[in-house]
C-alpha cells in the first residue's frame, strides 16, 4: 500500500475499534462514508483488529520514504494494538502500556519538589493554621455561584475567541455551545457535533473556581481541542488525501500532544499575566478575582502537576487500595477527600485510566518547547504549527533537543 492507503486503513481501523471501545474515537471530521463502511461491518473481535493493527504498523515502517507522516501513523498504530490486546485479554505492565498508548516514558515525580511547593504555597496563601485547611478556603473563597457560571464563561469564550482568530484562522462558521451539567468524573469535556461546531459541557462540581475557569474555556475551546478540530476544516483541496486528520483518538500520543496543547492554551493566548486579564474580562460582570494572587499560586501548583499521575501508579502498577490513593491526592494536591474521591473515579475509568499522562507529560513536554520558539514569534504562531503539522512525542522531544543545543553552542564556542 502507498501511504495514503496505509492512512485510510489506519482511519478504518480507528473507526472499527470504537465499536468496541464507545469514545476511543473521540472526534471525526472525515468522510461519513468512511463511517458508514465500518457501521455495515460485521462486529469485530478485538483479537482480529490487534493483528490488523500490527500487520498495518509492519506495512508502514517498510514503505519508503521514512517521514513524519509515516511516524505519526507508526506510534498511532503502537497505541492502538496495545488497547486491543488489552481488550483481549492481555495485562501489560501499566508503565509499559503508557509507553505505548503516548510514546513517553513516565516516572514517579519527586515527592522532595512536592514539599518545596507547599512551602511556597505556605507564603502565598492569606491566613494561618493547616495549609490544607488554607487551600480549602481559598478554593472555596473563589468559586462562581451556579447562576453566574454561564455568563462569565460566555465572556471568557468571547475574548479567548477573539484572541485566537487574531493568530489562528478558523472557518468563519465555527461556534462553541456551552453546557453545565454535574456527576461526571472529569472537569469539562469538548464534544464535536460536526462540521465546526462544538458543544463543551462543564462540570458545575469540579468546574466553578474562578482560576480554573479561564484554563477550562481556553483548553476546551479556543484555542484548544475546538480550535483544533475546526482548524482541521480548512484542510487545502491538494491535501485532503490525509484521512488521518481527521480522526481524533483517546489513549494516543495523538492525545498526549493535544492536551499539551490545550492546557497551555491560556498561556499561549494571553501570555503570563492571565490573571490580570481574567479579572479584566469578568469585571463587567460585577465578578472580583484575584488576579495576580491565583498567577502566584498556579505557579506553585505547577510542581504538583505530577501527583496524579504518581496516583496512577499507585493504583495499577503498585495496586495500592482505594484508601491509600485518596490520602496521597489529599496530601500532595491539598484537597478534601471528596474531591480526591472524585479524581479517583477518573483514574478508575476502564478507559481514563491512564489519561492522567496525557496532561502531565503533554505539559512537561509543550512547555519547554513552546519557550525555545525563535525571538519574536508569538505563542500561538507555535500552537498553530503542531494544529497543521501532527507530530509526535518522539519527533517534539528531538527538534527540543536540536534547538537547545543550538542556543548553548555559541556560549560552548566562547569558552
Amino acid at each position: 500500500m502507498d501511504r495514503n492507503a496505509q492512512a485510510r486503513e489506519y482511519v478504518l481501523l480507528a473507526l472499527r475499534c470504537d465499536r468496541l471501545a464507545a469514545g476511543l474515537v473521540d472526534a471525526f471530521t472525515g468522510a461519513p462514508a468512511l463511517r458508514r463502511q465500518v457501521a455495515d461491518e460485521p462486529r469485530p473481535t478485538a483479537e482480529a483488529l490487534a493483528e490488523q493493527a500490527a500487520r498495518l504498523r509492519a506495512d508502514v515502517a517498510s514503505a519508503l520514504p521514512a517521514s513524519a507522516r509515516a511516524d505519526f501513523l507508526n506510534r498511532q498504530l503502537v497505541a492502538l494494538e496495545c488497547m486491543l490486546r488489552r481488550m483481549a485479554g492481555e495485562t501489560p505492565r501499566f508503565r509499559d502500556e503508557l509507553r505505548a498508548y503516548f510514546d513517553t516514558e513516565v516516572e514517579p515525580g519527586n515527592q522532595d519538589r512536592y514539599r518545596e511547593a507547599h512551602a511556597e504555597l505556605a507564603a502565598i496563601l492569606p491566613g494561618g493554621g493547616p495549609l490544607a485547611a488554607r487551600m480549602t478556603a481559598y478554593r472555596k473563597a473563589e468559586e462562581l455561584p451556579a447562576d453566574r457560571l454561564g455568563p462569565a464563561v460566555q465572556a471568557l469564550s468571547g475574548a479567548l475567541r477573539e484572541l485566537t482568530r487574531q493568530r489562528i484562522e478558523l472557518p468563519a462558521e465555527e461556534a462553541v455551545y456551552y453546557e453545565v451539567c454535574t456527576d461526571r468524573p472529569w472537569s469539562a469535556f469538548s464534544h464535536h457535533l460536526g462540521g465546526c461546531h462544538s458543544r463543551v459541557v462543564i462540570n458545575s462540581e469540579a468546574g466553578r473556581r474562578l482560576s480554573q475557569l479561564p484554563h477550562l474555556v481556553a483548553h476546551e475551546a479556543y484555542p484548544g481541542h475546538h480550535t483544533e478540530r475546526s482548524r482541521g476544516q480548512l484542510v487545502p483541496p491538494d491535501e485532503e488525501e490525509r484521512p488521518e486528520r481527521r480522526v481524533f483518538l483517546v489513549n494516543t500520543p495523538q492525545c498526549l500532544i493535544s492536551e499539551g496543547l490545550a492546557d497551555l492554551g491560556l498561556t499561549a493566548a494571553v501570555g503570563p499575566a492571565w490573571g490580570r486579564w481574567t479579572a479584566e474580562v469578568l469585571a463587567p460582570l460585577g465578578i472580583r478575582f484575584d488576579g495576580e494572587l491565583a498567577e502566584q499560586v498556579e505557579r506553585a501548583m505547577v510542581a504538583l502537576l505530577p501527583v496524579r499521575q504518581d496516583a496512577a501508579l499507585l493504583l495499577h502498577e503498585r495496586h495500592a487500595g482505594v484508601d491509600e490513593v485518596v490520602a496521597f491526592l489529599c496530601r500532595w494536591l491539598l484537597v478534601p477527600e471528596a474531591r480526591a474521591r472524585q479524581m479517583l473515579r477518573f483514574l478508575n475509568h476502564p478507559l481514563w485510566r491512564g489519561y492522567t499522562t496525557t496532561y502531565v507529560e503533554g505539559y512537561r513536554l509543550l512547555r519547554p518547547w513552546l519557550d525555545a520558539r525563535p525571538a519574536g514569534q508569538h505563542a500561538l504562531d507555535r500552537v498553530r504549527r503542531l494544529l497543521d503539522e501532527p507530530l509526535t512525542p518522539t519527533a517534539l522531544r528531538d527538534e527540543l533537543s536540536r534547538s537547545l543545543a543550538a542556543q548553548e553552542s555559541p556560549g560552548m564556542k566562547q569558552m
